[in-house]
């Protein structure tokens, strides 16, 4: 992730996103799930009970702590696979959240396997994989897109690049569920030090909601 505007040949939604998604909803995903994820959810499983906000691809985990604090009732997961970005979060100051360094497609698909499901679930400036080849690559079009929708709850995406999230909800809409796209309130407080940077270089940014309860 960088902040930067998205740079891509793309004028508008990728033409294969419905085809893309229908094959990963008809086929499951076989890869193997790695150990060094499956050890991190066993580490934070007993944890995971009452309401759970999932705060996925949380970068140095600013925006965790900044969802432990506006929802102290909940218990709130950040999840990233970068071992650097997370040592640079510094001490967890609230007793509401944990961070764990994970792969998200794994970790999801785990989650989804136990039958494990979250009150919500967020998804902060995604890399948004703007080459018009990279469609695979953003997550509407990972086979990781089921397990994200299995584990319901209310989704929020948020990016600096609205076809990613025009792309998202026409993946939500393939899958049966509605989705709105708003753009964000610039007097809002900054979910982390990497949105207010989006901010300060005047990027417009949105944001997809959806509530993925059948």
């Amino acid at each position: 992730m960088n902040s930067r505007v998205p740079v891509s040949t793309q004028a508008g939604p990728h033409r294969d996103v419905v085809s893309v998604v229908r094959r990963h909803l008809a086929e499951p995903w076989r890869r193997p799930i790695a150990r060094h994820t499956r050890e991190a959810f066993e580490s934070v499983r007993s944890w995971l009970e009452g309401d759970i906000i999932l705060d996925s691809c949380c970068g140095t985990g600013e925006s965790t702590r900044q969802l432990a604090s506006r929802h102290p009732s909940m218990r709130v997961l950040g999840i990233d696979k970068s071992a650097d970005r997370l040592s640079r979060h510094g001490d967890v100051s609230l007793s509401n959240y944990r961070l764990v360094r994970a792969d998200v497609n794994d970790f999801w698909r785990l989650l989804a396997e136990q039958g494990i499901t979250v009150a919500r679930h967020c998804l902060f400036y995604p890399n948004p994989y703007p080459k018009s080849s990279q469609l695979r690559k953003r997550w509407h079009g990972s086979p990781a897109f089921p397990s994200l929708i299995a584990l319901g709850g209310s989704l929020e995406v948020r990016s600096n690049w609205r076809i990613y999230l025009e792309e998202f909800a026409i993946a939500l809409q393939t899958a049966g569920f509605a989705s709105t796209i708003t753009d964000l309130d610039e007097a809002s407080t900054p979910i982390s030090r990497f949105e207010a940077k989006y901010r300060a270089s005047a990027q417009p940014l949105h944001a997809l909601t959806a509530t993925l309860t059948p």
